[in-house]
This record gives C-alpha cells, sequence and structure tokens, in this order.
C-alpha cells in the first residue's frame, strides 16, 4: 500500500461502519414512522370543527319553492325538507333510526328506503317497514315572512309521527 492510499484511507475511516450507518438509519426511520403513527392517532380523535352551515340555520328556500306533497334533498344540511300534502313542513334527517345509514327518498314509491336493511318511512318520516325502531329524527323548521329556514345545530328525536310536529306556513 503506497503512503496515498494510506492517508485517503485515514480521512474516510472515521471509525464509522457500514452495519453502524445503517443501523442509526433503521434508528431513524423508526423514529420517524413513530412520530407520524403518533400524529394520526392524535388527528383521529381531536373534534372535528362544525362548519356555520352545518350547525346554523339554513335558508331552504321560499315556501312556493315547494310542491305540496314533495321532497327536497338538502345535502349541505344532511336533511330532507317534506311538505305534506296539506302544505306543512318538516325537516327529516337523512339518517336511519337503525343503524345510522343515509337514507335516499324514491320519488317512485313515495318514501324512504334504507339500503343497508331495508326499513322503509312514509312522507312524514314514520316507520312503515321495520327493523327501524323508530321515525326518522326531524330538525326545527321556521317560516318567517314566506321563507322557510331550517336549524341544523338541533336534532330532535322522536319515537313517531305528531300533528304538532308540523311547521305550517
Amino acid at each position: 500500500m503506497t503512503a496515498d492510499q494510506r492517508d485517503e484511507r485515514e480521512v474516510v475511516d472515521d471509525g464509522t461502519t457500514r452495519r453502524s450507518f445503517v443501523g442509526r438509519l433503521w434508528l431513524g426511520l423508526g423514529g420517524l414512522a413513530l412520530a407520524e403513527y403518533v400524529w394520526l392517532v392524535v388527528e383521529f380523535l381531536r373534534p372535528r370543527p362544525v362548519s356555520a352551515e352545518a350547525a346554523g340555520v339554513l335558508v331552504a328556500g321560499p315556501v312556493e319553492r315547494f310542491d305540496p306533497g314533495s321532497v327536497t334533498a338538502f345535502p349541505a344540511g344532511k336533511f330532507y325538507l317534506s311538505r305534506l300534502p296539506d302544505g306543512g313542513f318538516l325537516a327529516i334527517s337523512r339518517e336511519c333510526t337503525h343503524l345510522g345509514c343515509t337514507v335516499p327518498w324514491m320519488a317512485d314509491e313515495g318514501r324512504f328506503v334504507c339500503p343497508c336493511h331495508s326499513s322503509a318511512y312514509d312522507i312524514r318520516g314514520e316507520v312503515v317497514s321495520p327493523p327501524a325502531p323508530r321515525a326518522l329524527d326531524l330538525y326545527p323548521v321556521r317560516i318567517e315572512n314566506g321563507i322557510v329556514k331550517v336549524d341544523t345545530g338541533r336534532t330532535l328525536k322522536r319515537r313517531h309521527f305528531e300533528a304538532s310536529q308540523v311547521e305550517r306556513a
């Protein structure tokens, strides 16, 4: 070995072996993975901010916009605005009371039908076909100056339909 090769070897050889380098690399990657895991758990457990639209009063529109006997979906508020044949209004939750599936309105059948377990509800949210244990939940409706407004910040749980639940124009 020449003197130049020895000097080069001494400069490169600072006590780090390939094995210790790989060991430190794995330790660093393991620490990074642990930090990411902790961050994911914290993000999962942290409460989500509620948007103003989801937790406030949603303006559905003028009374004339909704025909008697119609159901209008409001995806942003997660409810259906049901105008009963007699002209009254109900804001019905889209969440099935059996297991919480999203219940679509089947216009051709004239009822809400849960795709998970076939619970069915009429236009008032009343159970027509079990296994749902109770009627669909409601959101408070009020009519001010001919404008229908729904308070999506409060859910009204109910056992069955009652005429007092209907908001009339």
